[in-house]
């Protein structure tokens, strides 16, 4: 072995390499490992498996498989933990706690004495933090992923979440069901291990880890309760062995060309517009700038293929089954990158071959799209001088083009205080406005832009209108959403001058959303901002003083690029 692998790596500083390798091995012998094995290059495991995290509960079985193809490839597997995001289970959200985890496992992966890394989990924020700390770290690195869970059948439908559970709490919220059908529901709507069922933020990231070359082929969809999920384990720890030798890092595949190549799919598919933010600060991390201008490029030239929920009908299982990435890929194979470098060692192009089976009622061929053009696009204008994203293949384009009133909450209290107040003065042709729920405020950019219909208007039937807010959109969700609108409110960007009554106006044809009211007024009313107040201690500090806006990622300054590491 040579001089910095396995146990001889990163030794701890006791001013004597000899004696930190003597004690590091005494302490090693306290596992029982034998000598053999610890003369062996490392293969470090980063699980993320946790009580408060259901879309994990398969990584035991999956780490034991990733140790399986390591040990067969002649490594020794070492797993450790990270910090685990459960997407429902952190207060105020876990996009807050993401630069958090990319810190853990970044730092773990340098720190520790490892040779390669097999990064495994699956829900929404986990695979970004996990590419974030990897792509800083630059050790040889390969994403294993969850998978999705199934979608059961239940009373002559299949419910699978979490696309089904907005829809059902919709009718639930416009009394078409009752309290004792919405508990059934509850019941029936997670019942398998896995990441949501849908094309939401989990199966996305997913999609694009696979797009960027960081994951084995076609492994994006297989379903977490399958048996090809854990043989998908297995090859990532053999890979991982062989990647010691040959490579290539995360360096050498998250190229600007590998970006284009993840915003192409991540267009195609119908993908969650979280994506957005993560994908722009994975690319942050090795300096590559995603400018939303280039998104609406690609979104102009890229159809959506596959038919998913929220935006179509079907689900992850149904899309591996279809042909998975192999199918989508190679429809799409004279817009990607072919030369690009990916963890198997060969190029995108190399692996991009002809599937043998297609579903073509959930993958389309380029001849016949669901949609001629992207699933997102990026608006700008006096309300977004910085962007904002709208999710058009989940709305409806009669809202496309129009000026409207706002209808404008505060902030998310103020929301939960009067959307279903029968007083409130609002129509269906009103845009409802959310204010101070963006990265610079202390909720830390929920999924809160996905406005409920207020309750008087659902009862009646109104089914979407309009919504603009700072804030993040489930990638489960669908309507007429306008998202991440930059800057923020909670900065003082325009958004946080908009009061009830004033008039916007929205044009998807034009890429344009404006706040119409004079710049004299407005300057009045900058001048009365006050800024939000976080809490003077702990991460919470740290994340007030040093995130940045969503079209940066809403990543940390000091994280962004290669930096002197």
């Amino acid at each position: 072995m040579t001089e910095d692998r396995g146990y001889r790596r990163n030794l701890t500083n006791y001013g004597d390499r000899k004696f930190a390798l003597y004690l590091r091995r005494s302490f090693a012998q306290a596992t029982g490992l034998s000598r053999e094995l610890m003369g062996k290059p490392i293969v470090g495991i980063a699980r993320t498996d946790s009580g408060f995290n259901n879309c994990h509960r398969g990584v035991p079985e999956l780490v034991e498989a990733v140790k399986r193809g390591v040990l067969a490839a002649g490594g020794l597997p070492l797993d450790f933990p990270t910090v685990s995001l459960g997407e429902v289970f952190l207060s105020p959200t876990s996009l807050m706690f993401r630069n958090l985890m990319s810190m853990d496992t970044e730092e773990m992966i340098r720190a520790q004495p490892m040779d390669a890394v097999v990064l495994v989990g699956g829900c929404d924020k986990t695979v970004p933090a996990q590419l974030m700390g990897a792509a800083s770290a630059d050790l040889p690195a390969i994403q294993l992923v969850t998978g999705p869970m199934l979608a059961m059948p239940f009373r002559g439908e299949r419910l699978g979440a979490c696309t089904d559970c907005r829809r059902f709490w919709a009718k639930y919220r416009a009394g078409e069901v009752d309290d004792e059908g919405i508990d059934t529901i509850e019941a029936n709507l997670a019942t398998t291990a896995g990441t949501c069922a849908v094309m939401g933020t989990a199966s996305t990231m997913a999609c694009i880890a696979e797009a960027l070359g960081m994951s084995l082929p076609n492994t994006a969809g297989i379903p977490a309760v399958h048996a090809d999920r854990i043989r998908a384990a297995e090859a990532s720890g053999r890979r991982a062995v062989a990647m010691i030798e040959q490579g290539p890092r995360p360096s050498q595949i998250i190229t600007p060309q590998a970006v284009e190549n993840a915003l192409t799919v991540l267009l195609a598919i119908g993908g969650s517009t979280n994506a957005i933010v993560h994908l722009t600060a994975i690319a942050g991390r090795r300096g590559i700038e995603i400018p939303l201008t280039r998104l609406n490029e690609l979104s102009d030239r890229t159809p959506v293929l596959v038919d998913l929920k929220p935006t179509g009908a079907y689900y992850m299982a149904d899309f591996h089954a279809a042909g998975g990435m192999d199918a989508l890929l190679w429809e799409l194979r004279d817009l990607l990158h072919l030369d690009c470098l990916t963890v198997t060692g060969e190029t995108l192009g190399a692996r991009v071959r002809e599937p043998a089976f297609v579903d073509r009622a959930i993958v389309r061929p380029r001849s016949e799209p669901f949609h001629p053009v992207g699933g997102l696009a990026a608006l700008f204008g006096t309300l977004a001088p910085n962007g904002a994203i709208i999710k058009r293949s989940a709305a409806d384009p009669k809202l496309f083009e129009r000026e409207a009133r706002a209808v404008v909450f505060e902030s998310l209290e103020d929301l939960a205080a009067r959307i279903d107040d029968p007083a409130l003065d609002v129509t269906a042709d009103d845009f409802l406005v959310l204010k101070h729920a963006g990265p610079s405020s202390p909720t830390g950019m929920p999924e809160a832009g996905y406005l409920p219909i207020p309750k008087k208007l659902a009862q009646a039937g109104v089914k979407d209108m309009v919504r603009i807010s700072d804030a993040r959109m489930s990638g489960t969700a669908y309507g007429t959403v306008v998202l991440h609108v930059s800057p923020d409110a909670a900065s003082g960007g325009p958004l946080a001058s908009v009061r009830n009554g004033d008039r916007i106006a929205l044009s998807v044809a034009q890429r344009r959303i404006d706040l119409l009211v004079d710049a004299a007024e407005l300057a009045r009313r900058r001048a009365a901002w006050v800024p939000p107040q976080f809490p003077s201690r702990g991460y919470q500090r740290l994340y007030a003083d040093h995130v940045l806006q969503a079209e940066h990622g809403c990543d940390f300054d000091f994280l962004r690029g290669v930096g002197d590491a």
